[in-house]
């Protein structure tokens, strides 16, 4: 997912009650398992580039580099 600015991204916390699919993290491309907590990031400008983060990938996001896992 391209990076975009905090202020055009809306995010939302999923609590893992309501985690019921299985997504891949962007962040560090490792599976986020059904009944996981985690975060939806939607840029407001690109609906269709929702993804779901592991909240700390979330977090550093920022320090990591683009493409690199782990």
């Amino acid at each position: 997912m391209a990076l975009f600015d905090d202020d055009e991204v809306d995010v939302r916390a999923v609590q893992p009650y309501e985690a019921t699919k299985r997504y891949l993290c962007p962040g560090c491309n490792q599976d986020i398992p059904p009944g996981t907590g985690h975060v939806v990031a939607v840029p407001r400008t690109a609906p269709d580039l929702r993804r779901h983060w592991h909240r700390g990938c979330w977090r550093a996001r920022h320090r990591r580099r683009p493409g690199r896992s782990g």
